[in-house]
């Protein structure tokens, strides 16, 4: 049974994503989930594209609207067979018998026939190249990165690495089999991913969980004690507590419009022991929780489309949508141009996203600066991504999430 509990559940959180549209990290894995049911679902919503396209293939009619999680159940084996270590006659048997748990025994023949067609095929369909991306986004990458697309593609559907961000005040780096990364001097990406609370003193604070890319964010702010700062859009905090690692005397606010992820930035903060930051609610668009004191410096991670972290989050190849871009565009602007009011003269404010879009990055900042006589872009001199028309483009690859950096001054 314990196999077919894998499946199931496995099942039911691929489900909850390409039919009901819900955030995988929304689904409630029971507290006792393995490793395997977890890969199964990255690996299956990963490669979804390519399976859904293979298996739809070889129905000879769609099924009813009541049956698609027959559907979900067979793309989920074809992940198995084509892209896993798993042996092909046990993920054919135990995703087969994946149909009679959820109560649709009818269901095992077509499941056994489509799964056994897919293993006879299995070679000619590894051959084929096959991106697994939607179609508009498939696009987009490619006319936006004509010589870079296939790295883009590649390593959106490869597992990315687990890196931490080490703390100053903690020595636990012979305790690691990691490289490291000499843009992000406290970056270490380790070469297998590990359990958190394997990690010496994890809850006192000896690092965290964070993409190197993501760590640029406080270096490149370059806080002083004696600065007043905003983190807006911080959750879950970890570029929060960077900055409070950098300069522990200065004053910190994080921003956040949820509560509940305002709560994950406190508990981050009491783990770190961190007493400079002040937690904040409100949208990063309107002023009513702003007293009215300019800030030396803002980091702005703006909320963006994530095209820049598909790898850690598969889900978005189904979730997102062409519209989302455009509201997501004016969503950005909008508060650029609000928190641009809270900047003091001479002060600096860095834009930040985890998206490889350009109408997010690099034309969203073109447009402020020709918006805005008072703003003037500082450039960035790291070796990390590629200078664009405005800021730099990291796109992904092993050791960093693709992701987008501006640094804007305040005349």
């Amino acid at each position: 049974m314990e196999n077919n509990n894998t499946r199931s559940v496995a099942l039911a959180a691929i489900y909850s994503v390409v039919l009901e549209k819900k955030s995988l990290s929304a689904f409630p894995y029971p507290t006792d989930v393995s490793s395997l049911t977890k890969s199964l679902v990255f690996g299956t919503l990963r490669f979804y594209h390519q399976l859904n396209d293979i298996v739809t293939e070889r129905l000879n009619h769609s099924l009813e609207k009541e049956d698609l999680d027959i559907h979900c159940l067979m793309l989920l084996g074809a992940y198995q067979i084509l892209h896993s270590n798993i042996a092909e006659h046990a993920s054919i048997f135990e995703t087969v018998n994946v149909a009679e748990v959820i109560g649709q025994p009818w269901a095992k023949p077509l499941v056994n026939a489509i799964l056994r067609q897919v293993q006879r095929d299995k070679e000619k369909l590894l051959a084929q190249t096959h991106y697994s991306h939607p179609t508009w986004l498939l696009k987009k990458i490619k006319q936006y990165y004509p010589n870079d697309f296939e790295q883009i593609f590649t390593q959106n559907n490869t597992q990315a690495p687990m890196t931490l961000r080490l703390h100053p005040a903690h020595d636990i780096d012979a305790q690691l089999d990691a490289t490291k990364i000499s843009v992000a001097p406290q970056a270490r990406v380790l070469n297998q991913a590990m359990d958190v609370y394997d990690i010496a003193d994890f809850e006192q604070g000896s690092c965290f969980v964070q993409d190197a890319s993501a760590q640029l964010a406080a270096q490149l702010l370059a806080p002083t004690n004696n600065d007043k700062i905003l983190d807006a859009c911080c959750a879950p905090g970890g570029k929060t507590t960077h900055i409070s690692e950098l300069a522990p005397n200065a004053k910190i606010t994080a921003l956040d419009s949820d509560n509940d992820r305002l709560k994950r930035v406190q508990e981050n903060i009491d783990r770190f022991n961190i007493k400079n930051i002040s937690l904040a609610q409100g949208n990063a668009q309107t002023q009513d929780w702003w007293n009215g004191q300019l800030f030396d410096k803002i980091l702005l991670d703006a909320p963006c489309s994530a095209t820049g972290v598909i790898r850690r989050h598969p889900d978005i190849k189904l979730l997102r949508k062409p519209k989302d871009i455009s509201a997501l565009v004016t969503l950005q602007k909008d508060i650029l141009n609000n928190l641009w009011v809270m900047l003091k003269p001479g002060g600096t404010l860095l834009y930040a996203t985890c998206s490889i879009l350009k109408p997010e990055n690099e034309q969203q900042i073109a447009t402020f600066l020709s918006a805005h006589p008072d703003a003037i872009e500082e450039k960035i001199n790291i070796d990390w991504g590629v200078e664009t028309t405005h800021g730099r483009q990291q796109l992904p690859c092993r050791e960093f999430d693709g992701f987008y950096y501006a640094k804007l001054k305040k005349l």
